[in-house]
């Protein structure tokens, strides 16, 4: 099934081009410290709010940090947070869903009932209270992106069990005597990820917008620790004569985000038989 989709998802060159922007973006993060001249903490107040040019990129920040130093390393930050929020939202919705699936009665209605109470809470303002309850860290963001954005994906995975678990092969792996336990992890469970998965690609894009916010008002990751919303909070009192300090790391946001929901905009139509 998988080389069917892989073969549907090809077919869109913006979408391949977006998976290739994201592997690049990726490596550099992994790759920070040996891709950068400059020292991204490193304090220059000679060249503070200097323009893009042959030495730095750019240009500087208030403190004559290098810009492009910053972003890059503040690439690996993102992407931590976007990938780590989502799998901690994997992980939690992944596993109630599927036992609100699978059980149904009590456990459906109590994992319901607690969907419903974390949706009535505005996204961001939920976060807002979280990070400010508690130390705001690179830890804490990520738990509460995690633990605030799973009901997606409990949402999809208990859909696909209540379809998945009156199936033949289902009922045969019951018939065998197969703990329930087996049967959701094993039966149940791998053949109700497609649609989750999809859900993650866009799950990343939201975690990496939402921290960029978070940052950009103070909340999230913490100086010196460089971010693209960081980068952007020390922007927007210089905007009138420091625009790549707006322009560079809101370009990084965009197009990171954009790339994200194609691909998993791409990945949904190559899931769906009816695309041939």
């Amino acid at each position: 099934m998988w080389s069917v989709v892989w073969r549907r998802f090809t077919r869109s060159r913006l979408a391949v081009f977006a998976l290739i922007y994201v592997a690049i973006i990726t490596l550099l993060a992994i790759a920070a410290p040996l891709v950068t001249y400059h020292d991204p903490y490193k304090v220059d107040l000679v060249h503070r709010f200097s323009p893009p040019s042959a030495e730095y990129r750019f240009g500087t920040d208030d403190l004559g940090r290098d810009v492009l130093s910053r972003m890059i390393h503040g690439a690996r930050v993102s992407l931590m947070i976007g990938f780590s929020a989502t799998l901690i939202a994997l992980i939690v919705g992944s596993f109630l869903g599927a036992i609100a699936g699978y059980y149904g009665g009590a456990a459906d209605w109590i994992v319901s009932r607690l969907i419903e109470i974390v949706l009535c809470f505005p996204f961001l303002f939920l976060v807002l209270g979280i990070v400010a309850l508690f130390r705001s860290s690179l830890a804490t963001i990520m738990i509460a992106l995690g633990l605030t954005s799973w009901t997606t994906e409990a949402r999809y995975v208990r859909g696909e069990v209540l379809r998945l678990r009156e199936l033949e092969f289902a009922q045969a792996a019951r018939a065998s005597g197969a703990r329930d336990s087996r049967i959701i992890f094993r039966h149940l469970l791998p053949n109700a990820l497609a649609p989750v998965l999809v859900s993650a690609s866009f799950g990343v894009a939201n975690a990496i917008l939402v921290e960029s916010a978070l940052s950009f008002l103070g909340l999230g990751v913490q100086v010196p620790l460089p971010s693209w919303g960081g980068i952007l909070s020390v922007a927007e009192q210089v905007i009138d004569y420091a625009w790549w300090l707006v322009l560079f790391p809101g370009l990084a946001i965009f197009t990171t985000v954009a790339a994200f929901n194609v691909i998993g905009d791409r990945f949904r139509d190559a899931l769906d038989p009816r695309s041939e």
